[in-house]
C-alpha cells in the first residue's frame, strides 16, 4: 500500500556499503495556497478539454525566466472567483505551457535540505554522515540517455543515467559514553565533485568512493575510483594513472582484501563509440517458426536492431583491474560484459557474472544469456559453474522463475563453499510437482567427480537462506498464489538431523508475522544469524526483530527466541503511548563468537508524529539509551501536523484503515470545514481477514516527500483498499465493485467526521443514511452532509488507475480527481499486470471492465491526469495517458493532461516536482473547493427546506425541492456539483 513517503527528507541509514542514494518514489499531492508570481522555464506539453469550450494545445520551447506582470500574479494568486478577467488570466497562464512554482510555503519545504545519510564502520567505532543536496534541476534530466536492454545509460559517464550522488563525507568518532565526537571531513578531491558507491574496507580503515565531474570534455566526467584514510580523511585516486575510468554500468568495485580493491573498468581498449548506419542493412526481422509459447510483459527500453547490440557491448564491457593502495595494478581475465563481482568469505576466490549474447529484443538484459564461473581472486580461471541460456519463455505466472541454477551465493559462514536452487518444475509455477525447489551446495574446487550436495528439498519457491554455523540455517519458501511462507530449520553440518518447519503462516497476515533473526557482521564481512548467550544457560538462542503488528497499529519488538524449545521473551518494545522506535542494528557484533545477552548494544531509531527520526545506542543489562544524532526537524512549520490513525468498515464487513491528516493548528469549531483529498493505492488479497488488519503506526513522523498534500488540505492518506479473492477466485474477477465499496467506505468514515462539509441548521428531525451509517440529529443540531465538491481522489501509477476507475463508475463520490503515471488500457498490457497473471484471452472480460479507457464516456468529474514522457516502468508508457486523455475529450469530459518533459515513472527534476504542485494546487481549488456563492446557496436552500424533507419507502431522507417533490439540490456552475441521492 501506498503511504506517504519519507525517503527525501528523512535520513537514510546505510549499514555497510552504501551507494548513491536512490532517487525518491513517486510522491504525493500537493495542497492549496496561492499561486506563485513567477515561472520557471521549460517547455511542458499540457492539453486541457472542457466540455463545450474549445480545446486548447499549447507548448513552448524553454523561454528564458520570464516573471508573470503584477496583474497577471495578482490574478493568478487571488482566484477572484466571481471576476470573468481573473479567470480568463488564470486559464491563459495555465495553459501557456511554462513551468509554474507553488507558493512560497510549499516551495520552502520541498527546497529544505535533506539530512545526511548514515554509514556506520564495521568495527560500529565510526559513523560517516553521507551528504546530500534537494532536488536536481531539469537540465541533469535533460542530458542525452541511451535505453538500452531495459536499461538508461548516460553515455559521457558511462554509467545509469539520472544516477544521484553524495555532495560530501563527514567522519564521526562514536564515543564510548556514546557521543559523536568532532567531524573529520573527507577531503583531497575536487571541489563540487559528485560521489558515488562510497564503500568501507573490510577493516574499517579506508573508504573507496567513485568521483565525477561535470566538465564538457569526456575524460573530467568520466567515473575515478577514490580511497580516503579513514582517520585523516585525506583522500587520493585508487590509479596513478589519469585513464582509467569506472564503468558503473553493472558492478563497479569491491573490496578483495583489505588493501586492494577489484574494479570494472573501461576497456583501454575501447575505440569509437559505434556509428549507426545511415541505410540499413535489411528488415528488422524477429520469428518463432518453432512455435514456442513465449508471453513476456510490457518491458520497456529493450534492444531494437543489430545497432542497440553493439551499443549495449560498448557501455556494458568491462576490464576487471585489481588495484592495490600502493598503487600496483594488474588486469585480469578478458573484457566482457561482467555484472557481479563477488569475493568468497576466505578472500581466496571469485564468483564472477556475465552476459552475453544472443540478446534479445522482447526481455531486458536481466534474462540474457548468464555465465558464473569461480576465479581465485588474482584472476585465475578455475571452473565454470554454469551457462544459462536465454530465457525468454518464463511463464507470466507468479512464482514462476528461470530454469536451471539460480540465486548461486557463497556461504556466509564458510570460507568458499558455494549454494544455489534448482527448480524442478521447469520454472513454470502452474507445473505440480514435489519437490518443486532443490538447494544444493559445492566447494569452490570440488574434487574430481564430486558431486553437488543436496542440502535441502522445498514444495513451495525458494526464497533464500539466512546462515549461522553448521548446526543451525534458515531458509524460506513461499508461494504467491496462497500466500503461504514457511521457513525452515535445517542443520548443514548434519545429515541425520531432520529439517523442521519453524513457521508456517501466510505472507498476509502481518499480526502472526514473528520477526526476522538479526544478523551479526562477521570479521571476514559477511552477515550471519547473531546466537545470543544467557549466563547459565546452554540453550540456542537468536534475536528476532519484528514490526509488531496489532489492531492499534505496529508495535515494534525484539524477541529473544529459543531455536529449539520454541519459546520466547520479549527483551525490547517500542513506546505505544507516543513514539514509534524500531531496532536497526546489533552494534556489539564486531567480535567473533556468540553474543553475551547482557553485552547487548542496539541501535534504536525513535520517532513521533511531530518529532523526526533520531538515533540512540541502548546498551544492556541497563538498557541505557544515549541519542547520538540531533537532526533539525525538516519543516518545523508543520511540526504541529495533526496525524490519525482511523478504521471503519466496508458493507461487506471488511475492517478498513486510513491515515488522516489535518493542517496544524486547524481547529473545526472554528475553521469550519476543509477539502479533502483522498489519496490511495489498491491491493490485492486472499482473505478478508487479512485485508482487515493495521498496517503502520499512528505515531510514525509524517515524512514528506518533494510533493506531499500535507499543508492545508485535509488528506485521507493510504485508505486501505482491498481487492479480495478468496479460495479459488480472482480477486480481480470483482476488481470495480470492491473498488467502489472501498471507496465509499472511506468518503463516509470522512463525511461521519465532519471533515468534508459542514450544514447548520434548525429542524426538528433529520436522518442521513449513508451505506450502513445512519445518524439522527434532533432539535438544534450541527450535522454533517457529504457533499462531492469538498472530496477529491488522486493516486500515481495504479493509484492513479484506481482513480480513473473511480471517477468513472463511483461518480457520487468525487468531485475531481488527479491521476498520475498511471496506466488505463490493460488490453495494452495483455500478458499481465500488477497483481493480475492471467492473460487478456485468458480473462477477457475482466480485463475489460477494469480498464478505465473503456469507460471513458462514463466519466463526467474533471480529472487532472499527469505523465512523465519518459516513464519506463512495465506497463505505464506515455502513450497510456495521451490515448486516455483523447478518449475523454472524445466525449466531452473535462479534462487536462500535463506531460513533463525528460521525466520517468517517478518525477526527480525541481522544475517539473514544483510545477506538479502548482497544477494540482490549481485543479483542487477550481474543482474541489466550493466557491463562496455556491455554498452559500445550499445554506439557504437548505434553510429553506428546513421541515419540508420527507422520507420515501427505503428510508432515504431527501430534501424537498421548491416544488415539493423529491428532489436534490443542483448546482452545477464550475466547481460545484450537485449533491447525488445515493449519499443522502
Amino acid at each position: 500500500m501506498m503511504r506517504l513517503h519519507k525517503v527525501y527528507h528523512r535520513l537514510t541509514l546505510l549499514s555497510l556499503t552504501p551507494s548513491s542514494p536512490p532517487p525518491p518514489p513517486p510522491p504525493l499531492i500537493s495542497s492549496l495556497s496561492r499561486f506563485s508570481s513567477a515561472r520557471t522555464p521549460g517547455h511542458l506539453r499540457i492539453h486541457h478539454f472542457k466540455s463545450f469550450k474549445s480545446i486548447s494545445t499549447m507548448t513552448s520551447r524553454l523561454p528564458n525566466l520570464v516573471p508573470l506582470n503584477s496583474t497577471a500574479a495578482e490574478n493568478v494568486g487571488g482566484r477572484s472567483h466571481g471576476s470573468v478577467s481573473s479567470a480568463s488570466t488564470e486559464d491563459e497562464e495555465a495553459l501557456a505551457g511554462k513551468y509554474q512554482l507553488p507558493p512560497p510555503e510549499i516551495k520552502d519545504i520541498v527546497d529544505a535540505p535533506p539530512l545526511p545519510a548514515l554509514s556506520f564502520s564495521p568495527q560500529r567505532d565510526k559513523i560517516l554522515f553521507l551528504k546530500r543536496r534537494s532536488l536536481p534541476p531539469l537540465a541533469e534530466l535533460a542530458r542525452p540517455e541511451e535505453k538500452l536492454a531495459g536499461m538508461r545509460i548516460d553515455g559521457k559517464f558511462n554509467t545509469r543515467s539520472r544516477m544521484s550522488f553524495y555532495t560530501g563525507i563527514g567522519i564521526h568518532q562514536l564515543m564510548p559514553d556514546g557521543t559523536l565526537g568532532p567531524e573529520i571531513e573527507v577531503h583531497g578531491y575536487p571541489d563540487g565533485a559528485k560521489i558515488n558507491f562510497v564503500n568501507w574496507s573490510i577493516d574499517g580503515r579506508h573508504l573507496a568512493f567513485s568521483i565525477r565531474g561535470d566538465g564538457e570534455d569526456n575524460s573530467s566526467s568520466k567515473l575515478r575510483v577514490w580511497v580516503a584514510n579513514v582517520e585523516t580523511g585525506k583522500a587520493q585516486p585508487l590509479f596513478q594513472s589519469p585513464n582509467v575510468y569506472l564503468n558503473a554500468i553493472f558492478d563497479n568495485f569491491v573490496w578483495v582484501d583489505n588493501s586492494s580493491l577489484l574494479v570494472c573498468a573501461i576497456p583501454s581498449s575501447r575505440g569509437d563509440l559505434p556509428k549507426k548506419p545511415l541505410v540499413p542493412s535489411g528488415p528488422k526481422i524477429q520469428t518463432n517458426e518453432q512455435k514456442d509459447v513465449i508471453q513476456v510483459r510490457t518491458f520497456q527500453d529493450l534492444l531494437k536492431d543489430e545497432y542497440d547490440e553493439d551499443l549495449f557491448d560498448y557501455y556494458a564491457t568491462s576490464q576487471l583491474v585489481l588495484a592495490s593502495l600502493d598503487g600496483t595494478t594488474k588486469e585480469i581475465g578478458h573484457p566482457a560484459v561482467y555484472t557481479s563481482l563477488d569475493p568468497s568469505p576466505d578472500h581466496k576466490y571469485l564468483l564472477v557474472s556475465s552476459i552475453h549474447r544472443p540478446y534479445s529484443f522482447i526481455v531486458p538484459c536481466g534474462r540474457f544469456p548468464k555465465k558464473v564461473e569461480v576465479w581465485t581472486t588474482d584472476g585465475k580461471f578455475v571452473r565454470e559453474v554454469c551457462d544459462l541460456p536465454l530465457a525468454e519463455d518464463i511463464p507470466i505466472a507468479f512464482s514462476s522463475v528461470r530454469k536451471g541454477m539460480r540465486s548461486i551465493n557463497w556461504r556466509a559462514d564458510k570460507p568458499s563453499t558455494l549454494y544455489w536452487a534448482e527448480t524442478q518444475d521447469g520454472g513454470d509455477a502452474k507445473v505440480e510437482v514435489s519437490p518443486r525447489d532443490i538447494i544444493y551446495m559445492q566447494p569452490a574446487e570440488p574434487l574430481e567427480g564430486e558431486q553437488p550436495e543436496i542440502l535441502h528439498e522445498l514444495d513451495l519457491r525458494y526464497g533464500g537462506i539466512s546462515w549461522c554455523d553448521d548446526s543451525l540455517a534458515l531458509v524460506y519458501e513461499s508461494w504467491y498464489k496462497t500466500r503461504r511462507t514457511r521457513t525452515w530449520v535445517i542443520s548443514p553440518g548434519s545429515k541425520d538431523v531432520s529439517p523442521r518447519i519453524l513457521f508456517d503462516r501466510s505472507s498476509e497476515d502481518v499480526y502472526s508475522d514473528p520477526g526476522s533473526p538479526m544478523l551479526r557482521r562477521t570479521p571476514d564481512g559477511t552477515y550471519v544469524i547473531a546466537k545470543i548467550k544467557k549466563e547459565n544457560d546452554e540453550g540456542t538462542y537468536v534475536l528476532l526483530n519484528g514490526s509488531g503488528a496489532t489492531s492499534e497499529g505496529n508495535v515494534p519488538f525484539l524477541d529473544l527466541f529459543d531455536i529449539n524449545a520454541g519459546s520466547k521473551e520479549r527483551i525490547w518494545e517500542s513506546d505505544k503511548e507516543r513514539y514509534y522506535e524500531t531496532v536497526v542494528a546489533l552494534m556489539s557484533d564486531y567480535k567473533e563468537g556468540d553474543l553475551l545477552l547482557d553485552q547487548l548494544k542496539l541501535l534504536i531509531s525513535k520517532e513521533s508524529k511531530t518529532e523526526n527520526t533520531q538515533y540512540s545506542i541502548q546498551k544492556w543489562p541497563e538498557k541505557k539509551v544515549c541519542q547520538i544524532t540531533n537532526f533539525p526537524h525538516p519543516y518545523p512549520q508543520l511540526a504541529s501536523l495533526q496525524k490519525e490513525l482511523i478504521k471503519y468498515q466496508r458493507k461487506d464487513g471488511v475492517q478498513l484503515t486510513a491515515t488522516l491528516y489535518l493542517p496544524p493548528g486547524y481547529d473545526p469549531s472554528k475553521d469550519g470545514p476543509l477539502p479533502c483529498l483522498v489519496w490511495s493505492y489498491p491491493g490485492e488479497f486472499k482473505s478478508k481477514d487479512a485485508a482487515g488488519q493495521v498496517r503502520g503506526s499512528p505515531n510514525e513522523f509524517a515524512g514528506i516527500g518533494p510533493t506531499s498534500a500535507l499543508l492545508w488540505f485535509a488528506i485521507l492518506s493510504g485508505p486501505t483498499i482491498p481487492i479480495i479473492g478468496e479460495g479459488d477466485e480472482e480477486a480481480n474477477d470483482r476488481y470495480v465493485e470492491q473498488l467502489v465499496a472501498s471507496a465509499e467506505a472511506a468518503v463516509e468514515e470522512v463525511i461521519r467526521r465532519g471533515v468534508s462539509f459542514f450544514i447548520c441548521c434548525y429542524m426538528t428531525i433529520i436522518s442521513i443514511a449513508l451505506g450502513e451509517f445512519v445518524t439522527s440529529c434532533f432539535g438544534a443540531a450541527l450535522f454533517k452532509v457529504a457533499h462531492p465538491s469538498k472530496i477529491a481522489v488522486g493516486g500515481h501509477s495504479y493509484g492513479a488507475f484506481m482513480t480513473a476507475n473511480l471517477l468513472a463508475h463511483a461518480p457520487h463520490l468525487f468531485c475531481c480527481g488527479i491521476a498520475r503515471s498511471g496506466a488505463y488500457n490493460r488490453t495494452l498490457t495483455p500478458f499481465g499486470f500488477q497483481n493480475e497473471d492471467r492473460t487478456l484471452w485468458e480473462a477477457m472480460t475482466t480485463y475489460v471492465e477494469m480498464s478505465p479507457f473503456m469507460s471513458a464516456n462514463k466519466i463526467k468529474k474533471p480529472i487532472l491526469l499527469i505523465h512523465g514522457e519518459e516513464d519506463n516502468n512495465s506497463g505505464t508508457l506515455t502513450m497510456q495517458s495521451d490515448r486516455f486523455f483523447n478518449a475523454l475529450k472524445g466525449h466531452g469530459a473535462l479534462c487536462r493532461l500535463v506531460i513533463l518533459p525528460f521525466e520517468s515513472h517517478g518525477y526527480a527534476a525541481r522544475e517539473s516536482i514544483m510545477h506538479v504542485l502548482w497544477e494540482t494546487d490549481r485543479w483542487l481549488q477550481k474543482h474541489c473547493v466550493t466557491n463562496s456563492s455556491g455554498e452559500r446557496a445550499e445554506l439557504e436552500a437548505c434553510k429553506d427546506e428546513v421541515g419540508k424533507g420527507v422520507t420515501d419507502s427505503d428510508n432515504q431522507a431527501v430534501v424537498a425541492s421548491g416544488g415539493g417533490g423529491p428532489e436534490v439540490a443542483d448546482f452545477e456552475h464550475e466547481g460545484f456539483y450537485s449533491l447525488p441521492r445515493s449519499l443522502l
